[in-house]
């Protein structure tokens, strides 16, 4: 049968997964940034407004969407199933694309200093809204209970 989870551990599974993903991807843009610190402030713009981006048009949407998948399975899934076939792709295919940038040079630093700390943090906070909606979601499921 293999090992299965429940939807409130689907939910915790991927808010550490995003969180990884983002800190991981934080500390590639804190290294870069620090070895090409100028225009600190302008730089700390760019950044917000990458986060701004990435949260309120691709990454909440997709937060909604696999929440509410996860909330409508059933009691045993498998663990990788907090993304579907898509969600994998896309993330596989964010990963080659980075590494691939970086590996080849194709983008300078201070393009990637900004990028990286602003999309890092846009993937922490979705990762806290799915640790939040675990946290909520087996609340509300004690409440129901009693």
């Amino acid at each position: 049968m293999g090992f299965r989870v429940n939807r409130r551990t689907l939910l915790f599974i991927a808010g550490c997964i995003w969180i990884i993903a983002g800190v991981n991807i934080l500390r590639i843009g804190i290294v870069t940034w620090l070895n090409d610190a100028h225009y600190w402030l302008f730089k700390m713009g760019e950044a917000t407004v990458v986060f701004l981006l990435f949260f309120q048009f691709v990454f909440r949407r997709l937060f909604v969407k696999h929440s509410e998948r996860i909330s409508q399975k059933g009691e045993k899934n498998c663990p990788f199933s907090f993304f579907d076939v898509k969600g994998w792709i896309v993330m596989i295919f964010m990963i080659t694309f980075g590494i691939t940038i970086r590996h080849f040079h194709l983008l300078p630093n201070s393009f990637i200093s900004v990028f990286y700390t602003g999309l890092s943090s846009a993937l922490i906070i979705t990762g806290l809204l799915f640790l939040r909606r675990a946290y909520l979601f087996s609340h509300q499921k004690l409440e129901g209970d009693s």
